[in-house]
């Protein structure tokens, strides 16, 4: 069997979103898992649309989710120029090439190409046997002497032997066309794989680049990790035999295959995303998760210069944290007193709070400050006042943080300090 050879080509005219994303990492995997060959081809005809923006926040993606590519620009590689606008020679001499089949002909200043009366079998590897037919002749070069989408992707994929097409089902549409032209060079036809349409999170319909979240750029400035990212997107349309939702690049390489994606469409789930990124965040080495910790702070305008304790701070919040975007806000209480209050939680506590906020400062003012004497503490008046500990805990969270969630209660007060506590269990609720 000869190498695996996949490419991803995008085309730089918006910015790098979830679809795109997901389309090059399942080839980047599959090229991995069978020790193939990973090419990145700019698609960029498009001169009114293509931007340089836009081929910057693709590579930089890219980059950032950790997918290298081992022919395309920056790299070069044995079949280039990567770049579509580069290849007008190439396309020149295939198109004349074509045009000796007798199956070009003109047509009010453009050519089209005379499709087959048979059908076109298709033998996807995600989706079976597929059997389609051209109804009509197609343009391959535009009147103003462009070539269009089809006659270049499928040169291309000849000229860079390219072995499988990974690509969106909704380009399953094109592929009957994409064969035909095939089958009229002579040249090999590649395996194709059309992966599932990413579905909104709510709602009918694909998932498109304006919809909220659909964006990487947007996760990497909201301190996602990026091998969250990655791992949610290897399941929107595949997963493991034994349903694992967390596994490390390794596992994902060494597991990934064509027929193991699914047929169905799959739903973006924002809540899945988030748990997954808490799970990569939770299992951060300390240090890692300290530096990126601070830097997410200092970009709130949080900057502490006593660097051991908001070591100990960020060492409490680790566990808890869903994602660098919400530590800042998480944990800002621990940094200054005027915090913001959380008033969904301020309507939940009992009418009797501040009776045990007055027991808890009593207790406290002269005990050892470590975590098993609070924890006592806790115990102990809850068994003499006859109410649960967790009317003193929801109490002494809620004043001296304004919420009703975060680090462990015990670790929060130690950290947060005797002093910083006593003074803020003396404000009202």
């Amino acid at each position: 069997m000869s190498t695996v050879r996949v490419r991803f080509a995008p085309s730089p005219t918006g910015f790098f979103h979830i679809g795109s994303a997901r389309t090059a990492l399942f080839n980047w995997l599959y090229a991995k898992h069978t020790g193939g060959t990973f090419i990145l081809r700019i698609e960029d005809t498009d001169t009114e649309r293509n931007t340089d923006i836009a081929l910057k926040v693709l590579i930089d993606g890219m980059r950032w989710l950790g997918m290298d590519w081992d022919e395309g620009p920056e790299v070069g590689g044995p079949y280039g120029p990567y770049f579509q606008s580069q290849r007008a020679d190439i396309y020149r001499e295939y198109l004349k090439r074509i045009q000796q089949t007798g199956r070009v002909y003109e047509k009010e200043g453009a050519l089209l190409f005379r499709v087959s009366e048979e059908a076109q079998i298709i033998n996807d590897a995600i989706r079976g046997r597929v059997e389609r037919k051209e109804d009509k002749d197609f343009v391959i070069v535009r009147s103003n002497g462009q070539p269009v989408f089809h006659l270049v992707n499928v040169v291309d994929d000849i000229a860079m032997k390219i072995t499988h097409v990974i690509r969106g089902e909704d380009h399953l549409s094109n592929t009957s066309k994409h064969v035909e032209l095939f089958n009229a060079f002579g040249a090999p036809m590649p395996i194709y794989a059309h992966i599932p349409l990413i579905l909104k999170t709510e709602g009918a319909g694909k998932m498109s680049k304006r919809d909220t979240g659909a964006l990487i750029e947007d996760y990497q400035k909201r301190g996602f990790l990026p091998e969250a990212i990655r791992n949610f997107l290897c399941l929107l349309g595949w997963s493991p035999k034994d349903d694992r939702e967390i596994l490390t690049i390794e596992e994902l390489i060494r597991l990934f295959d064509l027929p193991a994606i699914n047929k169905n469409n799959a739903r973006f789930d924002v809540k899945k995303l988030s748990f997954i990124n808490t799970e990569y965040v939770r299992t951060l080495p300390k240090d890692v998760f300290f530096e990126k910790g601070r830097t997410a702070l200092h970009q709130a305008g949080i900057d502490c210069p006593d660097e051991a304790y908001m070591r100990s701070v960020l060492v409490i919040t680790q566990e808890k944290v869903r994602s660098f975007e919400d530590l800042p806000h998480f944990i800002d209480y621990f940094f200054t007193d005027t915090f913001q209050v959380d008033t969904e939680a301020q309507k939940k506590l009992k009418s009797d709070s501040a009776s045990r906020l007055q027991e808890f400062q009593q207790a406290i003012l002269n005990i050892d400050w470590t975590e098993a004497a609070l924890e006592k503490v806790v115990l102990d008046l809850a068994n003499q006042h006859g109410v649960k500990s967790g009317d003193y805990i929801h109490a002494v969270r809620f004043a001296v943080s304004g919420r009703s969630v975060g680090p462990s209660f015990y670790s929060m007060l130690y950290v947060l300090g005797k002093e910083k506590t006593l003074s803020r269990l003396k404000r009202p609720l």
